[in-house]
């Protein structure tokens, strides 16, 4: 029997199809970009991504032969949403997190529900990454969209219903639209009253790794699959990824490099709210029932997309066409120690503590010798120093990291990994498969469909690790000095913004 894990991202689509004893048999990545109509929009168009979607799993799908496929799993982005109707009609493009519309709307929410009554309730702050600003400004600004839509559903739940399933979401993505209450699970009417939105929009709430229908005929004739395999529902891509390398217990943190780079601990209880909102910590269920996780990211693999495109044009057309990995050929031509070049990564808006929503990047310390390789370590070490701020802080709130778990297409390399490693000053473990969410998608898929008796079981069989990279103390000792330096960056942004302002 075989499980296929989907992966759907901000920029790109990963279907894989696994063996029970977690050996990759077949997988298809098919990639897309997001719209910007307008000035600080950013969009996914549905219709399109649709597509894409489709067309990759039929790839992976026939490369797999005497293999019967036992059930999939969906994995995906966090806030955004897809207006559907009950017949499975596609009416409009998705708002990402990114996307500046709906920031209108936060003094408003400010005076119905402040932070604190807020994250009592869903363990997040107010902040125009969430769904219900998108949804505030759909509801004003397109009425009729908003009247047409019969629900909103996450891209987990979007594709698993094109598929076949129910109109259903996770409770990790369903805490990503700050309308669901942490401990009831389930939409808050509460919430749902002071911000004037619609239960009815919205669909039914289960936890990860409940069956939510099957593959329906049409779909099965289309794609190549069996007609009437379970669709389980699947997570949050940064939890499927947790349950993909195997952080599912305390001390132990995810930590994603993909088009965001991620920390994500693990804990068992709700944290003392006001701690954690300090230092702009939320709260979401994991995957894995009875596990707490939070998020402290930016948007370091999009800075590091932004140099392949900005400085290596050339060499990015030629390893298309022979198929090389041009982040190999980029990374190689860092220097060994750390860089000359000291980077702000505020390219886009942050996330913790501060989720700083104009700011703008800086890049220190260019001269005319000053090599492209520096510029790219500067921009790596620039993506680790920024989490390493926040980490520091955690231990005040009782969650505690021991090691770390690499995924992620940054992962495969071990010039960055050790970067992170000499930074955090921390164990770095690689999984041998750094697509952890496709992979965290088909292990939650066989615990759903009666393969595993628990997610626990189907981490132990499925996820392989890789090696272990530890930090070096005499790297460690001059980042430690580098470190102190790019603290001063940011307040001297802030001061230099004021100014503009």
């Amino acid at each position: 029997m075989s499980l296929i894990g989907i992966d759907v991202g901000t920029s790109g689509c990963k279907v894989a199809v696994f063996s029970e004893d977690g050996c990759m048999l077949a997988s298809a990545y098919e990639e897309y970009d997001y719209q910007r109509s307008q000035p600080g929009w950013a969009e996914l168009d549905t219709l399109q991504v649709w597509d894409v979607v489709r067309r990759a799993i039929h790839k992976a799908v026939a490369g797999v032969t005497n293999d019967p496929i036992k059930a999939l799993t969906v994995s995906s982005l966090g806030e955004a949403v897809v207006p559907v109707t009950n017949d499975r009609e596609i009416l409009g493009p998705s708002l990402l997190n990114f996307d500046v519309r709906g920031a209108e709307y936060l003094a408003e929410l400010y005076r119905v529900v402040d932070d604190e009554q807020l994250y009592q309730i869903n363990g997040n702050t107010l902040g125009n990454h969430y769904s219900l600003t998108k949804l505030k400004w759909i509801k004003q600004h397109q009425p009729d969209l908003y009247q047409q839509t019969d629900k909103f559903l996450h891209w987990s739940g979007f594709v698993s219903f094109m598929l076949g399933a129910d109109a259903a979401v996770d409770y990790s993505l369903a805490n990503r639209t700050l309308l669901f209450d942490l401990d009831r699970c389930d939409w808050s009417d509460e919430l749902l009253d002071r911000v004037g939105l619609d239960r009815s929009k919205l669909p039914r709430t289960v936890p990860s790794g409940s069956v939510i229908g099957s593959i329906s005929r049409s779909v099965a004739d289309e794609l190549g699959l069996p007609a009437g395999i379970p669709i389980v529902s699947g997570g949050h891509d940064q939890c499927c990824n947790g349950v993909g390398c195997g952080v599912i217990e305390p001390g132990r943190a995810m930590y994603g490099m993909g088009t965001y780079i991620t920390m994500m601990p693990v804990f068992r209880q709700r944290r003392e709210p006001g701690g954690m909102i300090e230092r702009g910590l939320n709260t979401e269920h994991h995957a894995v029932p009875g596990r707490y996780v939070s998020f402290i990211y930016n948007l370091g693999g999009a800075l590091v997309k932004w140099f392949r495109d900005t400085f290596a044009t050339a060499e990015r057309q030629q390893a298309k066409a022979t198929g090389q990995d041009i982040y190999a050929t980029l990374t190689a031509e860092m220097p060994a120690g750390p860089s000359s070049v000291m980077a702000l990564p505020h390219w886009g808006p942050t996330g913790p503590p501060k989720f700083i929503a104009d700011s703008c990047g800086v890049m220190a310390g260019l001269r005319l010798e000053t090599s492209r390789g520096e510029i790219l370590k500067g921009i790596l070490e620039a993506t680790a120093f920024y989490l390493r701020e926040c980490f520091e802080s955690l231990p005040t709130t009782g969650i505690t990291i021991d090691d770390f778990r690499a995924v992620g297409g940054g992962s495969k390399s071990d010039a960055w990994i050790q970067i992170c490693a000499d930074i955090l000053g921390r164990p770095f473990v690689r999984a041998t498969i750094n697509e952890a969410g496709a992979l965290g998608a088909a292990i939650i898929a066989g615990t759903g469909s009666g393969i595993f008796p628990s997610l626990e079981v189907g981490v132990e069989t499925m996820v392989k690790l890789d090696r272990t990279f530890y930090p070096d103390p005499r790297q460690q000792r001059l980042y430690d000095d580098r470190f102190e330096k790019y603290r001063r960056l940011w307040p001297l942004m802030a001061d230099y913004l004021r100014e503009l302002t």
